[in-house]
């Protein structure tokens, strides 16, 4: 998968920490993991979703954000390693 440079702007006045961003980037992760973990399958949940849309995002679609949102953390947040 190519990377895309993403630009993101910030209200000067309250930035946020890049640390903030990436622990909210591990949660969306977890909690995406913990969704599908907890019964309903992702099935379950792409139907779900797309009944809520009205159909106006297709169930493709809706699945592959689905697989991806665990993925975030390893394409944009970089771990310190230990010595």
């Amino acid at each position: 998968m190519a990377r895309v440079n993403v630009t993101v702007k910030q209200d000067e006045e309250k930035p946020v920490e890049k640390e903030v961003l990436a622990e909210a980037i591990v949660n969306i992760g977890k909690a995406t993991n913990r969704l599908i973990a907890s019964g309903i399958n992702k099935r379950a949940i792409i139907v779900l979703l797309h009944d809520y849309l009205n159909a106006r995002v297709g169930k493709r679609d809706i699945e592959l954000v689905l697989n991806a949102l665990p993925e975030l953390e390893r394409a944009y947040c970089t771990k310190a390693v230990k010595k």
